[in-house]
């Protein structure tokens, strides 16, 4: 009788190997997908909740808006750790509450150019892209902190307490913004389709 070739069982060596191309392959087409520099609204979503994050060397402002994106609220602050922990807490917090896009504010300085902590936003929305199904943007957080200090102060909160909610204030202050540029976007796209519709 013949042996066959294909009778035998393909050894675990290979099975790995081929498990190693499939995840090479998946990062890959990921990395093709995810060329823009993640500030473009036209595809953000225009219903259900979005969560922001203010990035801080040390913390990390969280907030989150209404399924219809009316209201903004900051959720919490979390410590920065490793990025394992990281992205563990966004994944639970996205879950929690079913977000539909995850937007990390950019910072600029005040003439526009760019800083260390942009390209740690740049790099921290690139890692979240590739690690999670939810699609990811960037805002532009310039005097946000400034805005939130201000409206916390407004409100009677000062010292520590203005310390530990401020953080979450710039968080609820960017995806504000976010949502205006979304409103923008979509303004815009139904004048376009007016003014075609008129030719």
């Amino acid at each position: 009788m013949t042996e066959n070739y294909y009778d035998y069982p393909l050894s675990k060596v290979f099975w790995q190997e081929i498990r190693r191309e499939n995840r090479i392959k998946i990062v890959q087409e990921k990395e093709t997908t995810n060329l823009s520099d993640f500030t473009d609204v036209f595809h953000a979503p225009t219903a259900g909740r979005i969560v922001a994050l203010d990035i801080g060397t040390k913390r990390i402002g969280v907030a989150v808006c209404d399924e219809l994106q009316i209201t903004v609220r900051p959720l919490k602050t979390i410590n920065r750790a490793s990025w394992k922990k990281l992205l563990l807490e966004i994944k639970e917090i996205l879950s929690e509450y079913d977000a539909a896009a995850l937007v990390l504010g950019l910072p600029y300085n005040f003439d526009g150019s760019e800083s260390e902590m942009s390209a740690e936003a740049r790099r921290l929305a690139r890692n979240f892209s590739l690690s999670l199904e939810t699609p990811v943007f960037l805002q532009d957080e310039r005097a946000t902190s400034y805005a939130a200090r201000g409206e916390l102060w407004k409100r009677g909160f000062s010292g520590k307490e203005l310390r530990d909610k401020v953080d979450g204030e710039a968080a609820a202050f960017i995806l504000s913004d976010f949502l205006s540029r979304i409103e923008q976007s979509k303004i815009g796209i139904q004048t376009n389709q007016s003014t075609e519709n008129e030719k």
